[in-house]
């Protein structure tokens, strides 16, 4: 199955507008600025990439000194146990923000991984900090992407079933692709069943499992890492008790 286009390709935006999937645009313009009239921000943006699948952003025990937006691509978070067994901590869109978890240790607690062929805008914190004290937008901004952070990293801690969390993974998925431009119904898993295994706490064997299950219920359809989703509301009313919180 060859899906169509999945939405609008995201742009670099030129002198005097931000790129479309830049992940502080909103605040900025609300504070009267574009990215002409912002010179102090824009300096301190670093491009990079395209990289390819497999180059790491940054390592677990690296000192922190930027936060790195997503342009475009998926970035997969994660940390390695003692017994050298990984897990999944989250997966990051264009226009997600990555690395707010270093600030309090100054060190990134982590290791950033690309999962497909990546660019991101690296920020240096410090000054962005200190230009958020300038901008009440751009602060309440950074509040808000923090929370969302914790969120994120508290979603599954609950009791929850199976069916619910792969549920929940994948109307948070729908919803994100969505608020970008992307179809909310059709969509390409650029992680492996076994990430997304690692990430909901669950075996891989379960969630392939429950895609099955899914399918054979026609709540949704899977075609390698292809889904396309058929009853949204069936899907939305599973993910409910994950979902409640956000």
């Amino acid at each position: 199955m060859v899906l169509p286009a999945a939405g609008p390709i995201a742009d670099d935006g030129d002198e005097f507008r931000f790129c479309s999937t830049c992940a502080f645009s909103a605040a900025c313009v609300a504070e009267g600025y574009d990215k002409a009239a912002l010179r102090s921000l824009h300096c301190l943006v670093e491009h990079e990439g395209p990289m390819p699948a497999g180059t790491h952003l940054f390592r677990e025990g690296d000192p922190f000194q930027a936060i790195a937006a997503v342009r475009a691509g998926t970035v997969k978070t994660y940390v390695v146990d003692d017994e050298g067994n990984e897990q999944v901590l989250g997966f990051f869109l264009p226009g997600e923000v990555i690395g707010l978890s270093a600030i309090h240790g100054e060190r990134y607690p982590c290791n950033a991984v690309a999962l497909d062929t990546v660019t991101v805008c690296r920020f240096s914190f410090p000054m962005l900090a200190t230009l958020a004290t300038r901008m009440p937008g751009l602060q309440r901004h950074l509040f808000r992407l923090l929370s969302q952070d914790i969120n994120k990293a508290s979603l599954l801690a609950g009791d929850f079933s199976a069916d619910q969390r792969l549920a929940a993974f994948l109307v948070s998925l729908s919803r994100r692709l969505a608020a970008r431009g992307f179809s909310a119904t059709r969509f390409v898993l650029t992680m492996s069943r076994g990430d997304i295994a690692s990430y909901l706490r669950l075996a891989p064997e379960t969630v392939s499992r429950v895609f099955r299950r899914m399918a054979d219920e026609g709540v949704l359809t899977v075609d390698r890492r292809e889904v396309q989703i058929l009853q949204p509301e069936a899907l939305e009313a599973l993910a409910r008790p994950v979902l409640r919180s956000l």
